[in-house]
């Protein structure tokens, strides 16, 4: 009877939130309201916090910072969201007591990922702070702290994790170890059969640069595309030379996409650059934003032959706020388009693959209307807004293993973070969603 009751309450939510965005041909996005408080502090332009899983059956995982003991903290969560349209709430947990750590925007947000026995793993609040890391000791279980079960000696930040094929983890941070000038990028690999982590690589490196995690996805060989920025050593928000890497685990060879191999790590003299620097583009160490020319934030997804299709926000010459771009790669090199420069964007960004073109996701920075989704119909970029009337600030897309996009919206002006399922229509792929 609970269950029923929660079910009908479920849907119940789920029918007042749903939104139609304007436009002819646009179905609608249906959204639910995660049924539990969530914190000033849940922001990232770079984090992994969703995860879905299922064929047959569908599940998302929702990590998120939830209201500490006093303001200026937070505590660490999984919401999960059964089949059923159930919800769940899974605490982080050091022994008995829940994890807390101080805000930091922009930094002590989690990411998340289930590995192949059911496992969740939670890795939280690092600024080049020590591990945070959090593990359920049963398929499904709430996250205890496995911090010791990783390297010693290391500060890390910016962890974004994924799971392969196999059901195996990889995980790239940035480790604060080189005092000479240098924050790296480090792959660490969970084998899942054996339960334990590794330390892969140092996969990028360069004097004076700092290197910013971005993305981590495979495709179905089981090869790992890898996706990064570089900042002036200590750190900036803006960044520059946007990087991708690919990693073959089977043979341990790394690449460029064109298929060239690389040594690790790669520096900004071997690195595949997929956004050159404009003439007047120039690192600078800044705690705020020097102006100029400049990346911040990127995300990837791969096409239908496994290629990377990429989505992030540059700042061109001349400019005072950030385009939504994307790059893809084909036999002439990387292809780079603009997909919205019409206003300013939030440090928010998501791409998806349908199978026959990509979704651009992106948030404004102003309006009634924030979150939006992108598609190129062939003549030109056109757009849908997602969640009309609700101040939407960052986000996070997942295309869960039956075709859905999946979304991740948080609201700070309310406190409050929304589970989505895409139902627009993009014109070239025009399948239905539904509410389980």
């Amino acid at each position: 009877m609970k269950q029923i009751k929660q079910w009908m309450l479920t849907l119940m939510m789920t029918l007042l939130l749903t939104v139609v965005p304007a436009g002819a041909g646009s179905a609608a996005a249906v959204l639910e309201e995660v049924p539990f408080p969530m914190d000033s502090s849940n922001q990232a332009g770079w984090w992994s916090p969703l995860a879905t899983y299922g064929l047959g059956y569908e599940y998302a995982y929702m990590a998120y910072n939830a209201p500490g003991s006093i303001p200026g903290k937070h505590t660490v969560a999984i919401a999960r969201r059964d089949n059923d349209g159930i919800w769940s709430k899974l605490p982080l947990m050091d022994g008995t007591t829940p994890a807390e750590y101080l805000d930091d925007l922009g930094h002590n947000q989690p990411s998340v990922a289930r590995d192949g026995s059911g496992r969740f793993h939670v890795f939280a609040s690092m600024h080049s702070n020590p591990w945070h890391y959090y593990r359920s000791d049963t398929v499904g279980g709430i996250p205890q702290n496995h911090s010791d079960e990783l390297p010693a000696g290391m500060t890390v930040t910016y962890p974004v994790v994924t799971t392969a094929p196999n059901g195996d983890l990889y995980l790239l941070v940035r480790v604060d170890k080189d005092p000479a000038g240098k924050r790296e990028a480090v792959l660490f690999r969970w084998n899942n059969a054996d339960s334990v982590w590794t330390q892969v690589k140092t996969i990028a490196a360069h004097l004076n640069r700092s290197v910013y995690p971005d993305d981590l996805v495979f495709d179905a060989n089981g090869d790992l595309h890898i996706l990064f920025e570089w900042a002036y050593f200590a750190a900036s928000p803006l960044r520059h030379q946007l990087s991708y890497l690919k990693y073959s685990p089977f043979t341990g060879v790394f690449s460029k996409a064109d298929g060239a191999p690389v040594t690790a790590p790669v520096s900004l003299t071997t690195a595949d650059i997929v956004q050159p620097m404009a003439p007047s583009e120039a690192y600078v160490q800044s705690g705020s934003d020097p102006g100029g020319p400049g990346v911040q934030s990127a995300k990837m997804t791969l096409d239908s032959a496994g290629r990377p299709v990429i989505a992030y926000r540059y700042r061109e010459e001349g400019s005072t706020s950030f385009a939504v771009k994307q790059a893809t790669y084909g036999a002439g090199g990387w292809n780079l388009q603009t997909v919205y420069n019409a206003a300013p964007t939030n440090a928010a960004i998501d791409v998806t693959w349908t199978g026959t073109t990509s979704r651009i996701y992106y948030v404004k920075s102003s309006g009634t209307d924030r979150a939006f989704m992108a598609v190129n119909t062939g003549g030109g970029w056109t757009e849908s807004s997602l969640a009309p009337g609700i101040p939407v600030e960052r986000l996070a897309v997942d295309r869960s293993p039956k075709g859905i996009d999946i979304l991740y919206l948080v609201d700070v002006t309310n406190l409050k973070l929304y589970y989505g399922r895409n139902n627009l229509v993009d014109h070239q792929n025009s399948t239905s969603d539904f509410i389980p």
